[in-house]
């Protein structure tokens, strides 16, 4: 298993950029919207938001920009895994009761596990 990034919220985009570019001296993506309508499937969350990327080679993290209040960062906030077997990792998951959710994402299936406190997994295929 590899963890591909970590998905966490941010007031503003400055207050973001001063800690994950300036600090952790990151390389800074252009912001991207997500749509509505994959917020509210992927995390309940019913508006666009405002995502940034900083990464290097060996760390990425997704951040969300939601706002001075920050009222959605429980529900935002994720960790990225990477298996060798989805399928079999999520017949596992079931097998053990954890909460699997795939959303459509254009020609894609995402995939989501929570575990049994609420913290949310996305999980990807290597």
């Amino acid at each position: 298993m590899i963890l591909r990034h970590v998905g966490l919220t941010c007031g503003s985009e400055e207050n973001s950029d001063i800690f994950y570019k300036d600090l952790l001296g990151l390389t800074k993506s252009e912001p991207k919207a997500l749509a509505r309508e994959l917020a509210k499937a992927i995390f309940n969350v019913d508006s666009e938001l405002v995502m940034i990327n900083y990464r290097d080679e060996q760390v990425h993290f997704e951040i969300f920009v939601t706002g001075p209040d920050g009222g959605n960062s429980r529900k935002i906030a994720h960790t990225c895994l990477e298996v060798d077997n989805l399928e079999g990792f999520l017949e596992k998951c079931r097998g053990l009761k954890v909460d699997v959710t795939r959303i459509p994402k254009g020609d894609k299936i995402l995939t989501f596990i929570k575990d049994f406190d609420g913290n949310l997994f996305e999980i990807k295929e290597r």
